[in-house]
């Protein structure tokens, strides 16, 4: 059997939700699952396991908090280092997501935050099981230190405790566009999966419920 359609196979019980910062991904998903009593899988979900058994050497990316000599040099990166170390990270870990996937969706529905790269979700996934969540590039760049989030409320302390906060910021907004960027923002409008683009007016009760319909979960 090809390997591709027998993980699909074994993936049938799973929604995936992917796309662009601050289109409302974390919200969608947990919003299916309390209504729907899907098994709930946030981001970066598996992280801490997978990072409990994974080296440096194998997997680099991942393993980038443990190896970087501080905090200052993690918010002084180039956009390209920061865009590649993102990049890598998602290749490294979905190998991992996609077995512990298998594992929990035996039994029951999962819904899942991912950031499983689209080129491999055609292969291990169907049309009606993956929604792609869109917004401005503008918005995941102007909203990233609005949110009462502490990981992103310890980033900015850490870039104010650099020698040039003003410029490590201006640097580090320019990471954001970059893993944010138009570029980045067609590949997924152009994957062949169904797109549900957030605006300033639009309605989060409206995509939610296009998003189930979409699933088929209604």
């Amino acid at each position: 059997m090809n390997i591709d359609v027998e993980i699909k196979n074994k993936l049938k019980n799973v929604y995936f939700i992917n796309g662009t910062a601050y289109a409302g991904k974390s919200t969608i998903v947990k919003m299916i699952a309390d209504r729907l009593g899907l098994c709930f899988c946030g981001e970066n979900y598996n992280l801490d396991k997978v990072l409990s058994k994974v080296t440096p050497k194998e997997c680099p990316n991942l393993c980038y908090l443990k190896t970087m000599k501080n905090w200052t040099e993690f918010v002084s990166r180039s956009p390209e280092e920061y865009g590649a170390w993102i990049t890598g990270g998602q290749v490294e870990i979905t190998p991992f997501e996609i077995e512990d996937l298998i594992e929990l969706s035996q039994n029951q529905k999962v819904i899942v935050d991912t950031n499983i790269p689209v080129e491999v979700l055609h292969k291990i996934s169907d049309y009606n099981h993956v929604a792609i969540l869109l917004s401005p590039q503008c918005m995941s760049v102007d909203e990233f230190f609005n949110r009462k989030d502490p990981e992103k409320l310890f980033i900015l302390e850490q870039i104010m405790k650099t020698d040039n906060p003003e410029i490590t910021l201006e640097n580090f907004k320019k990471c954001i566009e970059k893993v944010n960027s138009l570029e980045h923002y067609n590949e997924f409008f152009n994957s062949g999966f169904k797109c549900f683009i957030r605006t300033e007016n639009s309605n989060l009760e409206d995509r939610y419920n296009q998003i189930i319909k979409h699933f088929n979960l209604i």
